[in-house]
Order: C-alpha cells, then sequence, then structure tokens
C-alpha cells in the first residue's frame, strides 16, 4: 500500500468512528435510552460524588461526542484517540451489567465474550487513527 493509500483508509476509519461515537453520544440523551443506560451502571457507581447514574449517561454521551469530533480535528486526534480508548475500557463493566442480565436490557444486552471482542475491535480502529 502507498502511504496515500493508507492516509484514505485512516481518514475513512477516522469518519466512520467520528459518525460512531457522535451518534452514539447523541442517543445518551435520548429519554429512553438514557433511562436503560443509567440502569447499566454498576451499583458501586451510584451517586459517587453527586453523580447519579443519569448524570454519568450524560457525562458519558458528552464524552463520545467529544472524543467522536475530537478524532475528525488534527489538533485534538491524539488526545481524543487515547481518551476514547480510556472510554472503552471504562464503560465496559456497565456493559457487562447489562450482558448478565438479558431479561432486564433486551437488545442491549450483547453476550460478554461478543461485546468484550467489539470493544476490543473499536480500540484497535480508534488507534489505528491517530497512528
Amino acid at each position: 500500500m502507498t502511504p496515500a493509500t493508507v492516509e484514505i483508509a485512516q481518514w475513512a476509519v477516522r469518519a466512520l468512528l467520528a459518525l460512531i461515537f457522535v451518534v452514539m453520544g447523541v442517543n445518551h440523551f435520548r429519554p429512553k435510552p438514557a433511562r436503560m443506560m443509567a440502569r447499566m451502571i454498576p451499583p458501586a457507581l451510584h451517586h459517587e460524588r453527586g453523580l447519579t447514574p443519569i448524570r454519568l449517561v450524560y457525562v458519558t454521551g458528552l464524552c463520545e461526542i467529544a472524543g467522536g469530533i475530537g478524532l475528525l480535528l488534527p489538533a485534538t486526534r491524539l488526545a481524543a484517540g487515547i481518551a476514547l480508548v480510556l472510554f472503552l475500557v471504562a464503560v465496559f463493566p456497565a456493559n457487562h451489567v447489562a450482558a448478565q442480565h438479558p431479561e432486564r436490557f433486551g437488545a442491549i444486552a450483547v453476550p460478554f465474550w461478543p461485546r468484550y471482542w467489539a470493544q476490543l475491535v473499536l480500540i484497535l480502529l480508534v488507534v489505528l487513527t491517530f497512528t
């Protein structure tokens, strides 16, 4: 592959990831999905320093939106990529809670191993966008 081809591929992956993160982040502010996500917050994090589960959902939504936009800007790409990798690791416990309770979470209760591998693929793709 030529350097130009690699650059185009990175741009395409970066744009796709930015779209995914921004759309998912906006979803954190829609009432029904936000309430469902709030129920996924592990009990150990409830009311930690005033951050109720719904506030944590809003904070994580802002993180996703900022990270997605940050991937598109050369000046913030590296910081956004690192932040998104940390974000994907940080939210995994909530996804694990959902996986343990498919009766409560329905379609978003992706079983543990597929979710685990999907998170790893997302992390790898994010890393590839700023290397």
